[in-house]
């Protein structure tokens, strides 16, 4: 079995926002009780909760103790006290911080409810959730018939937007695609472009941030000058989160365009394992150009859409040298490792090279390679 979740457009009435609203709270509410319980049961050298016991001791004790509880979706609630189990899970396998509290104005506005006896529904222009009824919302598509709806995350962005997203669980069928040399892609990561393919092909991916700067920055000298707190900073901060919004969904739109085209070209993509956060830092000298072509989000699409589709994606080792090999010859030159070089004549077999588009060349032959291998 295989999850999907769709993301659509919801924009409740005013009733419907009260009462997301009141969730978001009670969610929040819960949740940084029971983390005032399990660090008071820690001091006290009892011993921690499961999170089943801690959704009971929620339904018999909170719920008696604050009755504006009850007027909250259960599954809500519940969700709230298994993140928070999650995240002490996290924490003693050593993946992750201690759970913090959770503030009002900083963390995010959402809670997840549970499907069941068809209490969520995808209508045409409405979806329907529990405690909310019939929500308008912008139904761009529909899962197929046979997949079974497993939970909702409804939450607010910061511009004040609502979205809810629909969890999908449906039988994966194994689709399986011969991998040939023609129709397998390498990509070399480009920071000016996103990515640069063996055949020397450039994304140019536009610089989405880059071209609303202007525009966020005029939003920000204002917010500079309104009073901190005041609702006029409060809705200047929405009209900066609207721009940061847009910029995102700008972003998201293109690399979905461009990574369904690749996967619907290619049966194999071969790319470098690369740590993108790393990258980003001020060290490389491209940090925002990085943080701004998503390369990152794009890689993860590329996965799942060429496994759908009988496809793979092969990540080669970081530290492997495709910038420093010759394609043609296939030997070692360490002409290249100023990244201010960007062409340049193989001393071992006089090729005249391109640094993107032989380093591409050369993460193609090196998946090939581990394919082969495995």
């Amino acid at each position: 079995m295989a999850n999907r979740a769709f993301v659509y457009a919801i924009q409740p009435n005013i009733e419907q926002s009260i009462q997301c609203q009141k969730t978001f709270g009670s969610c929040r509410f819960v949740y940084n009780q029971m983390l005032d319980v399990q660090r008071q049961r820690h001091q006290n050298g009892e011993k921690y909760l499961s999170k089943f016991n801690a959704n009971a001791y929620c339904n018999h004790e909170l719920k008696n103790k604050f009755p504006f509880l009850k007027e909250i979706d259960k599954f809500a609630l519940t969700n709230a006290i298994f993140h928070l189990a999650d995240g002490y899970d996290r924490f003693f396998k050593r993946l992750g911080g201690f759970p913090k509290y959770k503030s009002k104005h900083k963390s995010r506005k959402s809670y997840t409810t549970n499907f069941t006896n068809n209490n969520i529904e995808i209508g045409d222009r409405y979806i329907k959730l529990p405690k909310l009824g019939k929500v308008k919302a912008i139904i761009h598509r529909k899962a197929p018939s046979d997949w079974g709806i497993q939970s909702a995350t409804v939450s607010q962005n910061r511009d004040g937007s609502y979205q809810v997203s629909v969890l999908y669980e449906y039988e994966q069928v194994s689709v399986s695609v011969a991998v040939k040399e023609g129709l397998t892609l390498g990509l070399d990561y480009a920071s000016n472009g996103l990515y640069v393919d063996h055949n020397g092909n450039r994304c140019n991916m536009p610089h989405f941030f880059r071209d609303s700067a202007d525009q966020l920055a005029k939003r920000q000298k204002k917010l500079k000058h309104k009073v901190v707190g005041s609702d006029n900073y409060k809705k200047q901060q929405k009209r900066i989160a609207k721009i940061h919004r847009h910029i995102a969904n700008q972003r998201k739109d293109f690399l979905h365009k461009k990574s369904t085209e690749i996967a619907n070209q290619y049966s194999c993509v071969c790319v470098e394992d690369l740590n993108m956060r790393a990258m980003a830092n001020k060290g490389f000298g491209n940090g925002k150009a990085t943080l701004d072509n998503g390369y990152g989000m794009f890689v993860n699409m590329l996965d799942y859409k060429l496994t759908e589709r009988g496809g793979c994606l092969v990540k080669v080792d970081k530290w492997f040298p495709s910038s420093q090999i010759c394609h043609h010859c296939g030997k070692k030159s360490s002409i290249t490792k100023d990244l201010s070089v960007r062409e340049w004549t193989c001393p071992h077999c006089g090729t005249i090279l391109d640094r993107d588009q032989n380093a591409a060349q050369n993460i193609k032959i090196e998946g090939l390679r581990m394919l082969k291998a495995s």
